[in-house]
C-alpha cells in the first residue's frame, strides 16, 4: 500500500465521519421526537404578570391586526410594548390606534432586531413585569396561551420556547412549501428531539418567553443574524438552558415569493453557520469543565447544518469517495462510511415527514426537494464569495401581510 494511498484513504475517512455525526444526530432527534412527551412540572399557582414585547420595522401592513389578537391574549394588569424600529411608514400610529403602548427607535448605525429587542427591554426596567415575552410582529397564537407560555418560563426559571412554525400561505406553489417542511423539520420536529433527549431547546426568535431577571441579565445580541439563537446558548452557558414549550403554538407566514424567501434564508442560515462555529467549542469547552447534559445536547444540535447544506455535503463526499475508490486511490471505507450519512439522513427526513409532515408538504411536492436543494445552492456560493451577511434587512412580504420574522 503506497503512502499516497493511505493518505487519501485517511483524509477521505476522517471527512466521511464528520459528515456521519450531523446524520445521526439528527436521526437520534427525528426518534426522540416520536417519543411520548415526558410529564411536565406543575405550572405556578397564578398567572405572572407579562409584558409581551414586539420589536417592528416597517410593519404596517400587519401590525394593528397583530397587535388586537395579542391583546385578546392579556390581563388587565399585563402590557403590550411594540418597539418601532428606525420606521419609515405608519407602524408606530397603527400600533397605538390598536391599543399598544408604543415606543420609537432611530438610529443610522444601531440596526437590527437584537437594538430594538435591548432598547424595549429598558423601558420596561421602570415598571418591570415579572415575565416578558417576545413576539414577531407578523406572528399570532393558535394554539394555547401566552398566560401559559409565561407560567412555564416561571416555573423553569429560564427562557422558554413555543412551538414556532412558518407556514405556507394558502395558493404556495413550488419551493415554498418544501421551505415550510424545511422549517417544520427543524423548528418542531428537532426541537422536540432535542427536548426529549437533553431537556433543553434553541431559542427560535418569536413566541419566547423569559423571567425579568433572566432577560435582564443575559447579553445584548444586538448585531447578531440569530440573536434568538445566541441569547440561549449564552444562557446555557450560563446555567439557564431554555426550555420547550409545545403547549403553546405561534404562526406566522412565509413568503410567497422564491426570491422573498432566499433572502429570508440567507440571514438565517448564515447567521446559523457562523453561530456554529463560534458556539461549538464554548459549549464543547464548558461541558468537560463541567459536565451537563444540556451543553452536550446544544453543541451536537449545532453540529448540523441547515440540511439543504448537510446533503450536498455528503452528496459530494459520497461521489468523491466512490470514485477514489473506483480508481483505486483509496479504501471503500470512507464510501461506505459517507454512503451510510446519505442513508441516515434520508431516514431521518422520511421519519419527519411520516411523523409529522404530511400535511405540509404532500408527497408529490416532495419530489422537488432535489430543486430546492439547487435552489439553496446560490445561498451557500454566497457565502463563500461574500462572507457571512452581517446587516438586518426587512423581509418582502405579500400584500395581504404574509412573510416570515425579520432577522
Amino acid at each position: 500500500m503506497s503512502f499516497f494511498y493511505f493518505l487519501v484513504t485517511c483524509l477521505l475517512t476522517v471527512a466521511a465521519v464528520l459528515a456521519l455525526l450531523p446524520s445521526l444526530v439528527f436521526l437520534l432527534e427525528v426518534v426522540a421526537a416520536l417519543l411520548r412527551r415526558p410529564a411536565q412540572e406543575p405550572a405556578s399557582p397564578r398567572p405572572p404578570r407579562l409584558a409581551v414585547l414586539i420589536p417592528a420595522h416597517d410593519e404596517e401592513a400587519q401590525i394593528g391586526a397583530s397587535v388586537r389578537a395579542l391583546r385578546g391574549e392579556l390581563g388587565p394588569a399585563d402590557r403590550l410594548l411594540v418597539v418601532a424600529d428606525n420606521c419609515q411608514d405608519r407602524t408606530a400610529a397603527l400600533a397605538r390606534e390598536a391599543g399598544a403602548e408604543v415606543i420609537e427607535r432611530h438610529s443610522a448605525t444601531e440596526r437590527g432586531k437584537g437594538f430594538a429587542i435591548s432598547f424595549g427591554v429598558a423601558h420596561l426596567q421602570a415598571d418591570p413585569p415579572e415575565v416578558v415575552v417576545l413576539v414577531d410582529a407578523d406572528c399570532y397564537v393558535v394554539r394555547g396561551r401566552l398566560a401559559g407560555l409565561a407560567q412555564a418560563a416561571q416555573t423553569a426559571g429560564t427562557a422558554v420556547q413555543a412551538d414556532y412554525l412558518l407556514t405556507a400561505p394558502a395558493a404556495a406553489k413550488g419551493l415554498v412549501n418544501v421551505n415550510a417542511f424545511a422549517i417544520l423539520v427543524r423548528n418542531r420536529v428537532r426541537a422536540r428531539g432535542l427536548d426529549r433527549l437533553a431537556q433543553v431547546c434553541q431559542l427560535m426568535g418569536s413566541g419566547m418567553a423569559f423571567p425579568w431577571p433572566v432577560l435582564k441579565g443575559a447579553p445584548a445580541m444586538r448585531e447578531n443574524l440569530v440573536e434568538d439563537m445566541a441569547l440561549g446558548l449564552e444562557l446555557a452557558l450560563q446555567g439557564r438552558p431554555p426550555r420547550y414549550c409545545p403547549e403553546v403554538r405561534v404562526e406566522s407566514e412565509l413568503p410567497s415569493g422564491a426570491q422573498a424567501g432566499l433572502g429570508q434564508r440567507r440571514r438565517w442560515e448564515h447567521g446559523q453557520i457562523a453561530t456554529m462555529s463560534s458556539y461549538v467549542p464554548r459549549l464543547l469547552a464548558a461541558c468537560l469543565r463541567r459536565p451537563r447534559r444540556a451543553l452536550l445536547g446544544l453543541a451536537l444540535d449545532l453540529l448540523v447544518p441547515p440540511l439543504a447544506l448537510l446533503a450536498m455535503i455528503e452528496l459530494t463526499l459520497l461521489a468523491v469517495a466512490g470514485a477514489a475508490a473506483g480508481l483505486r486511490l483509496a479504501s471503500a471505507l470512507p464510501a461506505l462510511l459517507a454512503f451510510a450519512s446519505v442513508a441516515f439522513m434520508l431516514v431521518a427526513a422520511g421519519l419527519a415527514w411520516l411523523g409529522f409532515g404530511r400535511q405540509t408538504l404532500s408527497l408529490g411536492a416532495a419530489l422537488r426537494i432535489p430543486f430546492y436543494v439547487l435552489w439553496k445552492a446560490g445561498l451557500y456560493v454566497s457565502l463563500l464569495v461574500r462572507g457571512k451577511q452581517k446587516t438586518w434587512e426587512r423581509t418582502e412580504r405579500d400584500a395581504t401581510g404574509g412573510g416570515g420574522p425579520d432577522r
